[in-house]
């Protein structure tokens, strides 16, 4: 077995995204997928734990790391970061469905991609961290208000509170200035801050500072334009929630209706903040192997 890492280039609609590979090459194959404003660094700890059981595959998303950084706002469309996301796993396992675990606007990426009638032959599960199905929200959001008792107008609320920031990442100037205040003190104690993680665990990526900025556009692409006119997206693969009870930006109650649109789907809530997969790296690798393990038996 080789666990040496891998780093190869996959070209889709200009953008050449850095991919990188691990751990077992007969293992099944399982592709991470990272959020905003990280790079796939983000699951440092985590491959260690999956690469003797798992061919690993990991990448920077355009506009984050060593992939491409398109400047104009529209190259951020969910759209295209689902056709980055299966020229990836086309290039890396063209013959074999791949498992997927993503956290952030890498789940949100993913959730856009599972959508598509092509998932049910490519993905063959896919575990979803702090990165809601947008359209999914955004339906939720309506089902609230238009029968609001105290309880959903609460939640509704809540969930607003919760992503208030990303109105000020909508805002060019305003954003660039939110972003220099939070993390004034340094990505680890930032981490620290808003998610409880230990600042030994993080190392701050030499490409933070223009990740953040440049992925402001993820928002801007894709926020209104889904919650204003969610689609109905029905989802065919298997798929694994980890629901962060602690998380602050993603609140657990807006998953209530997931399963009205996904058909096989799995909850497992863990006391964790929103960057688990820092913080809780093993139980996140526990919980996506047995979930792997069930799909595979």
């Amino acid at each position: 077995m080789s666990v040496t890492e891998q780093r190869t280039t996959v070209v889709n609609e200009g953008m050449r995204l850095a991919v990188f590979e691990t751990g077992n090459p007969e293992g099944e194959p399982i592709v991470l997928v990272h959020g905003w404003p990280d790079t796939h660094e983000l699951w440092s700890h985590i491959v260690p734990l999956l690469a003797e059981k798992f061919r690993v595959i990991s990448y920077d998303s355009r506009g984050a790391g060593a992939s491409t950084v398109p400047q104009e706002r529209a190259a951020y469309r969910l759209s295209s970061l689902a056709s980055d996301f299966y020229a990836v796993i086309d290039a890396v396992s063209p013959d074999r469905p791949v498992h997927v675990l993503a956290h952030d606007w890498g789940a949100v990426e993913v959730w856009e991609a599972a959508g598509e009638p092509r998932a049910v032959d490519r993905i063959r599960s896919y575990t979803s961290i702090s990165g809601p199905n947008l359209d999914h929200l955004g339906k939720w959001s309506r089902s609230r208000l238009k029968k609001p008792t105290w309880t959903s107008i609460k939640q509704v609320l809540a969930q607003t509170r919760a992503s208030w920031y990303t109105v000020t990442f909508h805002i060019p100037g305003l954003s660039t200035l939110r972003i220099k205040r939070q993390f004034a003190k340094g990505w680890p104690a930032f981490l620290e801050e808003f998610s409880d993680v230990d600042p030994a665990l993080v190392t701050q990526n030499p490409t933070l500072w223009s990740d953040a900025t440049n992925g402001t556009n993820l928002y801007r692409a894709n926020i209104i334009p889904r919650l204003m006119k969610p689609r109905e997206r029905y989802i065919d693969i298997p798929v694994q929630l980890i629901v962060n009870t602690e998380d602050v930006a993603v609140r657990p109650f807006h998953y209530e209706d997931t399963g009205k649109w996904v058909k096989n789907l799995t909850r497992n809530d863990i006391p964790a903040g929103h960057w688990s997969p820092i913080s809780h790296a093993a139980e996140i690798a526990e919980l996506t192997e047995k979930y792997i393990d069930s799909m595979t038996r």
